[in-house]
């Protein structure tokens, strides 16, 4: 069967999957789902207070996805609601959210500042400017294509 992807379009979704799998390896050894897993990542990356809908734009998780995983950390007494500007509720860890994400996501942390550590200062900017390049540019084309009317987009081959 005839590929449709660049090899090197190819070899990068491989990647990303693979990184993606890694992080879904953690998130199941951490005991978490994979958004619970994100979320707490991100509270303890950029602090408590923040809102669901902070969430769902820096995490890129749906708010659906947000909402529920948020309902059973803090169901579970893992996080609590309080409000905060607005009609928005400011996201708390516990004492139980605070040793869980100790205990649990800041060692991934560790591992991933590892990895990056292990790379030279040259290498690790490439890495950041060469994926930064790429997802401007696709989110540009993404762009382009999602404002065409549907029937001038790319259909799909027949099935």
């Amino acid at each position: 069967m005839k590929s449709f992807l660049s090899d090197p379009l190819r070899e990068f979704n491989r990647l990303y999957r693979k990184y993606d799998n890694i992080c879904h390896e953690l998130a199941l050894a951490a005991g978490l789902s994979d958004s619970a897993f994100v979320i707490l990542y991100y509270i303890l990356e950029e602090g408590e207070g923040c809102s669901q809908g902070e969430l769902c734009s820096r995490t890129f998780l749906t708010k659906q996805t947000i909402h529920s995983s948020i309902r059973k950390l803090r169901d579970g007494g893992f996080l609590t609601l309080e409000p905060g500007p607005g009609r928005d509720l400011g996201i708390r860890l516990t004492p139980a959210g605070r040793q869980l994400a100790q205990e649990r996501i800041l060692p991934v942390m560790e591992l991933e500042n590892a990895a990056l550590q292990a790379m030279d200062p040259g290498e690790r900017q490439a890495l950041m400017n060469l994926t930064a390049q790429y997802l401007s540019l696709f989110e540009e084309k993404a762009g382009e294509h999602l404002r065409r009317p549907p029937s001038r987009r790319t259909k799909p081959p027949s099935l």
